[in-house]
């Protein structure tokens, strides 16, 4: 997760398009009551533990190499460990938020993560980190679709807009303050610090929470998970990305590198296979019966692809071969944050009032303009100059985001937002954790020119989202009959 992704709910499951329909005026806007206030505090603070977690980390790799000795394969999976058990998990904690209500699996994924941050603080050595970082992925897979889908449940159709887009300035903000705080933790005391960051937010939370947070799912009747899915996707993904790290060093025609991407791959048509005849599948595939949920997700696929190995990459550019410091690296992220959070809400307002269709084709194309920017400067060791192409995909990102996970709950009934914005998480995770992996077959004889491929193959993923949008995506507009009354504010 290398930035947050937002929601938008179904419009009833209506889409009238004949002759005396005019659009709908957006409602005026009112203060949130205090509880749902409250409440949105809880789902934003929630998800931002997440996010910290993915820039922080991403800052303090190198000086994780460097004390710990280890390589680059190895950090690889320092970060990896944590996306890919995250995304085999998601979908169980989005089902679980669905049949058993917000609340329990909120708490159960808050106190997993913050305990599992401790434990990476203090990991004597590689495997006892990479371990750690497994179980901040349990946490992670019932604390974010918990916290997306709270918002779900708690803001109707003509708040969500908005209240999403809150939740996307505030997540964009934390997530690009905490690589800031985090180099300056990791120049001053150590990489270790920046892994306490997690349990100071988990406070706060946890005291909201359970003051605030109520209970708004009644049990299904089928209450079981899929936890046999849930194995299949994790050793399918496992089994792809080792495949995937280990082509840099073994090469593709090793038999190590191609029994472990056929058995990934076999693994996850397996797990096809078992959802489409399950009864109460975690990946419910009717979903993908709705052209936009199949578009958004793919379009979720390559423009998260591109950030994932593009930030990965970045704090290595800067740190280890243009010498700035880990809290130099981390402040180039700030105007990608601060204009992310800046615009977002008025880009949530922008869907509520026209739709999403045109942000979802016009950020993504400013994304790739950024990456491009990217790829040509990343042999010049002036500092400022990287502010730029930061703040062009803070840009972009800003008028894409909000669309993209409004649509996502915009696509499904109500009682599957949580489901639905934990397969689009998916999306995101599984886009991350394969460019990573993807890395190391994409490196050249200098980090220069490492920069400069990677960067423009995440301009090229990002503009290949825009077609995406521009062939798959048709947002449903709000339209009333000229008779009825206006909606309701």
């Amino acid at each position: 997760m290398t930035g947050p992704r937002e929601p938008y709910v179904a419009v009833s499951g209506k889409h009238p398009c004949a002759a005396g329909l005019v659009r709908a005026a957006p409602p005026p806007e009112a203060p949130l009551p205090r509880d749902k206030k409250w409440i949105l505090a809880v789902a934003v603070l929630g998800s931002t533990m997440g996010f910290v977690d993915e820039s922080v980390v991403n800052v303090a790799l190198p000086d994780v190499e460097r004390s710990l000795h280890t390589t680059l394969a190895a950090l690889q999976w320092v970060v990896n460990a944590y996306t890919l058990c995250m995304s085999a998990l998601l979908l169980i904690g989005g089902a679980a938020a669905d049949r058993f209500g917000r609340r329990t699996p909120f708490f159960l994924g808050l106190c997993t993560f913050t305990l599992a941050s401790l434990a990476c603080g203090l990991a004597a050595g590689t495997p006892m980190l990479i371990g750690a970082r497994v179980v901040q992925g349990v946490g992670a897979a019932l604390l974010i679709p918990c916290s997306l889908a709270i918002i779900g449940a708690t803001f109707d159709e003509d708040e969500r807009g908005a209240a999403v887009g809150i939740w996307s300035a505030a997540s964009a903000l934390a997530a690009g303050v905490g690589p800031l705080i985090g180099g300056l933790l990791v120049d001053q005391l150590s990489w270790r610090a920046a892994f306490f960051i997690n349990p100071l937010i988990a406070v706060p939370t946890f005291i909201i929470a359970v003051q605030h947070l109520p209970e708004r799912a009644a049990a299904a009747s089928d209450a079981s998970l899929d936890w046999p899915g849930a194995a299949l996707a994790f050793l399918g993904l496992a089994a792809l990305v080792f495949g995937l790290i280990a082509s840099a060093t073994l090469g593709w025609r090793a038999a190590a590198v191609e029994g472990s991407t056929m058995t990934g791959v076999l693994l996850l048509v397996a797990l096809g296979l078992r959802e489409a005849r399950s009864r109460a599948p975690m990946l419910p595939l009717t979903l993908f019966r709705s052209r936009n949920f199949r578009g958004i997700n793919l379009l979720t696929l390559l423009l998260y692809g591109a950030l994932g190995g593009a930030f990965f990459l970045l704090p290595f550019l800067l740190i280890k071969e243009h010498g700035f410091s880990a809290a130099a690296a981390g402040a180039v992220y700030l105007p990608y944050a601060l204009v992310l959070a800046v615009l977002s809400r008025w880009s949530g307002k922008w869907v509520d009032r026209f739709g999403a269709r045109w942000p979802l084709i016009i950020g993504p194309l400013i994304v790739a303009a950024g990456f491009a920017f990217l790829s040509l400067i990343a042999s010049g060791g002036n500092y400022w100059v990287y502010l730029v192409p930061m703040a062009i995909l803070g840009l972009g990102m800003a008028i894409a985001v909000t669309p993209l996970t409004t649509m996502v709950i915009d696509s499904v009934e109500r009682r599957e937002t949580g489901v639905a914005s934990a397969i689009n998480d998916v999306s995101a995770s599984v886009a991350g954790l394969l460019a990573v992996a993807v890395l190391g077959t994409l490196a050249r004889t200098s980090m220069v020119e490492t920069a400069r491929v990677v960067m423009m193959s995440a301009a090229l993923l990002a503009a290949a989202g825009a077609a995406v949008a521009a062939l798959t995506v048709y947002p449903p507009l709000r339209y009333h009959r000229l008779t009825d009354s206006p909606p309701r504010s």
